[in-house]
């Protein structure tokens, strides 16, 4: 599926299923919801914590859950997702092409 693609599928299953968006500043809570939902999951599979009785090891759940909400906001916002991302990916080139490769703290 493509990034366009899966602003497509969202914004049919949003009028078929969703009623409608919840409003922009909802879904940038929601965003922030999901982020922070994600962080748990990060810092208790990686981090120094471990998982709680009953909890999963849902990561990918979460990170799709923090995509689904973002390519929410995209679609009410007339964002176009694939274009801003190879924007975004051409200016981290221009800007960092050398950046890290010369940096000794990433060098094993």
């Amino acid at each position: 599926m493509t990034i366009k693609e899966a602003q497509l599928a969202v914004d049919q299953w949003i009028r078929e299923y969703g009623v409608r968006y919840f409003s922009e500043l909802t879904n940038m809570a929601v965003l922030t919801e999901e982020v922070g939902e994600l962080a748990r999951v990060m810092a208790r599979k990686y981090g120094d914590q471990s998982f709680k009785a009953g909890e999963k090891e849902n990561l990918g759940d979460e990170m799709a859950d923090v995509l689904w909400v973002l390519i929410c906001l995209a679609n009410q916002t007339g964002v176009d997702l694939t274009e801003e991302f190879k924007k975004n990916l051409e200016k981290k080139t221009n800007r960092d092409s050398l950046r890290h490769i010369a940096n000794p703290k990433l060098k094993a």
